[in-house]
């Protein structure tokens, strides 16, 4: 690595070098200068990694290449057989203007009507609708009064309606706006009046009828499902550290926000303690506590490998990448399973690269231990090793049953809007909001994948209701 023209590896080498010629140094001396050099090794570590050889995001690589496209000998726009999505008239509109000619600009003569000539301007009218319930009231000849039965729900003279409060919901928790934003919105573009606390009640409100119809459901259908993909990440909650695990596979999703990140927010969720399926991760350890067949994110392998050949210069690491990169394609080319014969090759170059692995990263020196107990210190290279060849059914499972993926991209796309609300909000202010936040967001995310889009979501949650595919949906649909 260079900083200023400096090639900084070579100038901590020749100081080592220097260090272990020099015999006149105190040892205190010496021993506080390795300290340093190994702390500048450290920093350069850091330095050098980025989102291909660590868990670092994208946009936090400084000077990043942008990807070009590759050229294509297409015309641009939409190609024969596309469907496209152009604006077209409709046969019923909802208000039509007739224009006449002013006949004194045109010439003199007879003219006859032959009809008209048809333009469509789609629009928008922003309005609000205010019903009013009008109960007949009779008085008997005791004085007795009867009033009509208004409808159920309508209980006071003056109160926010059902299309309201789905698509207040819908603001805060799936387009993620602060409450001030929407209310600046109610007031300026529908003119009514809303305040904060009503906002938080709509959103107490759709998570309370969530915890007794949606959550249930999604939990069984999860148990039942054939592959679940599991993940975590960090969230702040009242200016504390918490966790929000997800769940999830193609067509259902679960969210679960907790104070630990290890089993007991696993349990809490009360999915994985009855699961006994596929279950896709990220090797955090907790996960090998419960009774499933695992499969490894190899995404997370690759950038390992990545860190290891660029930073340990370890060959074995390169060569297992492009080997992992090769068995994906290979699979994905055969319809995501291959043959038995195919993949017991593939196995047995696994098994030879990290054997071959062996000589340029070998294990630690035993006669070198310093306590009789324990694991001796390993490289981050050797620790990778030793998890590939340990683990190797878990890493190659993806290339043995079909519907078991390449990585856990599904679990870590399905948490990631859950950093933009970070981004957005900073933190919630307690754990009701962000249970509230992760019963909506598990149920939104549910309806998109069967395909429900998330106002008719919310629509049928407050109209009391449930959606289409809650009341029929087979057990372990993935």
């Amino acid at each position: 690595m260079t900083i200023d023209n400096i090639d900084v590896e070579k100038t901590v080498q020749s100081v080592r070098s220097l260090l272990e010629r020099e015999k006149h140094l105190s040892p205190a001396l010496k021993a506080a200068l390795e300290v340093l050099l190994m702390l500048v090794a450290a920093l350069l570590n850091r330095l050098n990694l980025n989102s291909r050889n660590s868990s670092k995001p994208p946009s936090t690589d400084p000077n990043r290449p942008r990807n070009t496209k590759a050229g294509s000998p297409r015309k641009p726009g939409g190609q024969k057989g596309h469907v496209g999505t152009t604006l077209k008239p409709v046969p019923e509109p909802d208000e039509i203007r007739l224009l006449e000619i002013d006949r004194r600009a045109l010439p003199k003569g007879c003219y006859r009507d032959a009809g008209y000539e048809a333009r469509q301007v789609f629009d928008l009218d922003i309005s609000r609708v205010v019903t009013e319930y009008r109960a007949q009231v009779l008085v008997d000849e005791q004085g007795n009064r009867f009033v009509a039965t208004f409808p159920e729900g309508v209980s006071r003279p003056a109160q926010y309606g059902n299309a309201i409060k789905a698509h207040a919901v819908y603001l805060s928790q799936f387009q993620l706006l602060p409450y001030a934003r929407i209310e600046e919105y109610f007031r300026e573009q529908l003119e009514i009046p809303i305040s904060s606390g009503s906002l938080s009640n709509f959103n107490q409100q759709a998570g309370q009828r969530l915890a007794t119809s949606f959550e249930p459901w999604v939990k069984q259908q999860l148990i039942d499902s054939p592959l679940v993909h599991v993940d975590e990440t960090g969230i702040n909650i009242d200016g504390k550290r918490h966790w929000l695990h997800c769940t999830s596979n193609d067509r259902l999703t679960l969210f679960f926000a907790h104070p630990k990140r290890g089993t007991e927010a696993m349990d809490a969720m009360g999915v994985l303690p009855h699961f006994h399926n596929h279950l896709c991760h990220d090797h955090w350890k907790p996960y090998y506590r419960y009774d499933c067949t695992h499969a490894l994110c190899n995404a997370h392998h690759l950038r390992e490998l990545e860190r290891a050949r660029e930073q340990d210069g370890q060959q074995w690491a390169g060569q297992m990448l492009d080997l992992l990169i090769e068995i994906n394609r290979a699979t994905h080319d055969a319809g995501g399973q291959l043959d038995q014969a195919t993949s017991e090759r593939y196995r047995t170059r696994y098994r030879e690269r990290l054997l071959a692995a062996d000589t340029e990263c070998p294990p630690p020196d035993e006669s070198l231990r310093r306590h009789p107990k324990g694991r001796q210190k390993r490289s981050k290279s050797r620790n990778l090793l030793e998890r590939l060849r340990a683990f190797e059914e878990d890493v190659l499972r993806f290339m043995d049953v079909p519907f078991v993926p390449f990585t856990n991209n599904r679990g870590e796309n399905d948490i990631r809007m859950t950093k933009v609300h970070q981004k957005i909000s900073g933190c919630f202010r307690s754990m009701d909001g962000a249970s509230t936040f992760c019963r909506v967001r598990s149920y939104l995310s549910t309806c998109r994948k069967q395909n429900v889009s998330s106002s008719e979501a919310l629509r049928v949650l407050f109209e009391g209701d449930v959606p289409e595919f809650m009341r029929d949906a087979p057990k372990g649909a993935e």
